[in-house]
């Protein structure tokens, strides 16, 4: 194999490693951005959505 080829090879896997690494990244800052949603709407709605939960869960257990 020449030595072009190997330099192509090697420079192809280390970019292919950063670009997982990246994606990886990208979807720890969505997570992160829908937890930080779900926390200000629970925060902001707190008592409705706690209300909401109960109502849900004695409905299903009666329903049984």
């Amino acid at each position: 194999m020449g030595i072009i080829a190997a330099m192509y090879l090697r420079l192809r896997e280390r970019s292919r490693r950063i670009s997982t690494g990246q994606t990886m990244t990208e979807y720890v800052l969505i997570l992160a951005g829908v937890a930080a949603v779900v926390f200000v709407t629970f925060h902001t709605m707190g008592n409705d959505v706690v209300t909401n939960v109960n109502r849900t869960n004695t409905d299903l257990t009666t329903a049984s």
